[in-house]
C-alpha cells in the first residue's frame, strides 16, 4: 500500500512537520508520496502521439509549489534524524547499514533475492532507492475486487543535450551560493490497464522530458534528489512526489528466508485480530519471525510465541530477534529492555501447548509453491486447524490466517466448522498472487484432544 500526503496548503508551519512525522510512523504503509494533482477521470486520446503530447502539456499546468515545499520539509526531517543516528555509530561499516530513516538495511539489501512471496507488493510506489520495484498490478481492495490487467512500470532517464544545458543554466543562476546544486530527478511511471495506447516507458519518457524543460533539473536514473511519480490506473491519473527512498516495510527483519512476510502485512494481520493486553499470541509457522517480531514491537503488553518445524527458519527468526534487541539498545541503552517473545522449534500438528491456553493465533500458512506443495496442503491444513483449535481458548479465541491456497483452506475449514467460524475475509495481493486473510473465531465446542498427557 502507498499513502498519500496532502499538500501544505492550509496547514501551519508547525502542523506540517508534526503531520509528516506521524505519517512516517504508519505501520501498514509501504511508501509515501505527496500528491501534486489527482485526476479521477482523465480522458486519454485514442491516438498515442496526442495522448503523450497531452501528458507533456500537463506538466506546466500542475500546482507544483506546495508539494515541493512538503518534499523539502520531508528532506530536512530525514537529515535531522540521520544526524542523530550517526552520533551513535561506532564504525564506518556500521554507518553503511543505516538508511535515511535510521534503520538497519544492509543485510536486507544483500538478501533481496531471498525476499518473501509478497516482496513485490502491488499498489505501492517504487522506492527511490531502486532496490524494491513495486508494480501496481493486481491492485486489491477490501471488497475482494482485483484488477489483473496489463501492468507496467518504467523509470526513464531523459537523455540528450538538454541535461547538460539545464545543469549549466541552473548552475549559472546559483553562482555565488557555495552549497547550491542542480537538483537531479527521475520519473517513475506505474501503469495498470489494458486500454492505453502507450506504454509506461513512453509515458515516463515524455512526461520526464517536460518536467526537465519546466524545472531545468538534471535527469538521473540512480543518483536523483527528486522522484516524480506518474501513477496511471485505467482512467485515473495521479502525479506525485516520493517522500520515501526505501519501502517502509523494511524494518525489524535483517535475516530473510524464501517466504519472509512484509512487516506491513504482518502488522495488518495482527491488527485484524485486535490484540488485548496480556493476550498470548502464537505464530505456529513463523518462518523468519516477521509476524511475532512485529507483534512484540507494536503490542509489547502481549506475550508472543513463535515456532516452526524448520531449524533454519528458527535460526533466522532468532537472529532477527537479536537484531531487534540490539536496535532497542541503540535507542536508549540506559532503559533497554527485552522483548516479550520466545522462539521454539516444534511440530505444528503436535504443539507443546496446553489445551485452551492461547488467545490468538496469527500465521502465514504455506501456499504450496515455494514451501511445501498443494498436495501436502490437503492433509496439512485440516490437521493445523484442528490443533490450533485445541490450543485456542474456546469462545474468545481467534485466528488470523493468510493463504493463497483458498480452495484447500475452504475444504479444511468445512471439516472443522464445529470449532472455527469464519468472521471476515480480506483479499490481498502477495507478490502477484491472489491470496486471502481469514479472521476465524473459536466456538465454544470442545476440540479433539490429541495429547492425553495434557
Amino acid at each position: 500500500a502507498a499513502s498519500t500526503v496532502p499538500s501544505a496548503r492550509g496547514l501551519s508551519c508547525a502542523a506540517v512537520p508534526f503531520r509528516l512525522f506521524q505519517v512516517h510512523r504508519l505501520r501498514s504503509v509501504d511508501n509515501l508520496f505527496v500528491v501534486v494533482q489527482e485526476f479521477k477521470d482523465y480522458q486519454f486520446k485514442e491516438n498515442k502521439e496526442d495522448t503523450l503530447k497531452d501528458l507533456e502539456g500537463l506538466v506546466k499546468k500542475l500546482p507544483w509549489t506546495d508539494p515541493l515545499k512538503v518534499w523539502e520539509l520531508n528532506n530536512s526531517l530525514k537529515k535531522k534524524k540521520t544526524k542523530r543516528k550517526k552520533h551513535n555509530l561506532q564504525s564506518p561499516a556500521s554507518r553503511e547499514k543505516l538508511n535515511d530513516g535510521g534503520e538497519e538495511g544492509g543485510a536486507d539489501q544483500n538478501n533481496s533475492h531471498d525476499q518473501e512471496d509478497c516482496a513485490q507488493n502491488p499498489g505501492a510506489v517504487e522506492p527511490a532507492g531502486g532496490q524494491d520495484a513495486e508494480k501496481p498490478q493486481g491492485v486489491t481492495s477490501r471488497n475482494g475486487v482485483e484488477e489483473e490487467e496489463d501492468n507496467e512500470q518504467s523509470d526513464v532517464k531523459v537523455e540528450g543535450q538538454a541535461s547538460s544545458e539545464s545543469e549549466t543554466k541552473a548552475g549559472e543562476g546559483q553562482a555565488g551560493e557555495g552549497e547550491a546544486k542542480v537538483l537531479r530527478f527521475r520519473v517513475t511511471c506505474n501503469r495498470a490497464g489494458d486500454k492505453h495506447s502507450f506504454t509506461s516507458n513512453e509515458a515516463a519518457r515524455d512526461f520526464g522530458g517536460a518536467v526537465q524543460e519546466h524545472f531545468q533539473w538534471k535527469a538521473d536514473m540512480t543518483n536523483f534528489d527528486v522522484e516524480v511519480l506518474l501513477n496511471i490506473h485505467s482512467n485515473e491519473v495521479v502525479v506525485g512526489i516520493a517522500l520515501t527512498e526505501e519501502s517502509l516495510h523494511r524494518r525489524n527483519i535483517t535475516h530473510f528466508g524464501p517466504t519472509t512476510l512484509r512487516s506491513t502485512l504482518a502488522y495488518g494481520m495482527l491488527r485484524l485480530c485486535d490484540p488485548q493486553p496480556t493476550d498470548i499470541i502464537v505464530d505456529p509457522m513463523c518462518g523468519t519471525g516477521a509476524i511475532p517480531i512485529e507483534g512484540a514491537a507494536e503490542w509489547p503488553y502481549c506475550y508472543h510465541i513463535a515456532g516452526d518445524n524448520n531449524p533454519q527458519a528458527v535460526k533466522r527468526a532468532a537472529n532477527n530477534i537479536s537484531s531487534l534487541l540490539r536496535k532497542n539498545e541503540s535507542k536508549d541503552s540506559s532503559a533497554a529492555l527485552g522483548v516479550p517473545l520466545d522462539i521454539v522449534q516444534w511440530d505444528i500438528c503436535n504443539l507443546p501447548l496446553r489445551t485452551g491456553s492461547v488467545d490468538v493465533l496469527v500465521t502465514d500458512m504455506p501456499f504450496g509453491k515455494r514451501i511445501g506443495s498443494k498436495k501436502k496442503n490437503w492433509d496439512l491444513y485440516p490437521a493445523c486447524l484442528m490443533e490450533m483449535g485445541r490450543v485456542c481458548t474456546p469462545g474468545t479465541g481467534r485466528a488470523v490466517l493468510l493463504t493463497q491456497d483458498k480452495k484447500c483452506f475452504a475444504k479444511a475449514l468445512s471439516r472443522v466448522g464445529h470449532i472455527w467460524r469464519r468472521a471476515q475475509t480480506v483479499w490481498v495481493n502477495v507478490g502477484g498472487l491472489h491470496a486471502a486473510v481469514y479472521l476465524l473465531k473459536r466456538t465454544w465446542d470442545r476440540a479433539e484432544e490429541r495429547k492425553s498427557f495434557w
